[in-house]
């Protein structure tokens, strides 16, 4: 299974569990950090919670390991990551705060158009 096909499973976990904007990041030619992003929120402590059990469990099924996770349900933000592939799931005002599509988006002449999980360009 390649990165790409993992940051699907990640986000199509993560909109199963009702996330809010899910966005893969393709980062292969910016940073040696991860080839992909995948960025959801979710509106609600509950939420992030089961956004993120939701997408450990997929990954777990498809047989990719969780090396770290970072960030707590209650702290707003919640990073999970996967070696090629790292999840932030992130409440609304942190994520209008962080702007990590900005960060790594056409703002700043990174990748081209962050990819929503349906339709790959």
């Amino acid at each position: 299974m390649d990165g790409y096909e993992k940051a699907l499973v990640a986000a199509r976990a993560a909109e199963e569990k009702r996330a809010v904007d899910v966005v893969v990041l393709d980062l292969r030619e910016y940073t040696l950090v991860a080839d992909y992003f995948v960025v959801a929120t979710g509106e609600s402590v509950v939420q992030l919670r089961a956004i993120a059990e939701g997408v450990e469990q997929a990954m777990e099924a498809a047989g990719v390991r969780l090396l770290g996770r970072e960030g707590t349900p209650q702290s707003r933000w919640v990073l999970m990551d996967y070696g090629d592939v790292v999840v932030h799931l992130l409440g609304p005002e942190e994520r209008a705060y962080y702007r990590l599509e900005r960060l790594w988006g056409p703002e700043r002449a990174r990748p081209p158009v962050p990819r929503r999980v349906r339709g790959r360009p």
